[in-house]
């Protein structure tokens, strides 16, 4: 499956970039995240738990950051085994500053889910993975514009 997409965002492009280089802020705001443990630098092992209709599976997913260029670009790779399900992931990402307050987000990411979760789900994924995409997307945008407006009304 690909996905691809673009996210106004209010707040400066080096905060968005400084969020998302935090592994920590893009754990809070992944659906089903439920635990991480760094392995090296720009390299962890995550769990996250997904529900497709009636198959909910946890994946231990090996989570890679292969490539970093502050403040527009980033890469992110995960490979992930489910009892009886597995998923390949990457996703990249491009920032760009539209004035000094809006960051433009273009990303696109593509998933392969292989085992029980796709082939009893298959027709659910596509529409379970844009939802998880929505939320994460949500959370993200929330806790940035949140700050900002923090930031804004402590400034005057």
């Amino acid at each position: 499956m690909e996905f691809s997409g673009t996210q106004t965002i209010v707040a400066p492009i080096e905060k968005v970039w400084a969020f998302l280089e935090d592994v920590n802020n893009v754990a809070a705001c992944a659906p089903g995240f439920q635990s991480m443990e760094v392995l090296g630098e720009e390299h962890w092992k995550a769990v996250v738990a997904v529900g497709v209709g009636a198959v909910k599976a946890k994946f231990t997913m090996d989570v890679t950051r292969p490539e970093l260029h502050q403040p527009e670009h980033m890469v992110v790779k995960g490979r992930g085994k489910a009892p009886g399900s597995a998923v390949d992931m990457s996703g990249d990402m491009h920032l760009t500053a539209l004035d000094s307050e809006q960051t433009q987000m273009d990303w696109k990411a593509s998933v392969v889910v292989s085992g029980t979760i796709a082939s009893v789900g298959a027709r659910l994924l596509q529409g379970v993975a844009e939802r998880l995409t929505g939320q994460f997307f949500d959370c993200l945008k929330s806790r940035l514009q949140a700050e900002e407006a923090g930031t804004a009304t402590t400034g005057s």
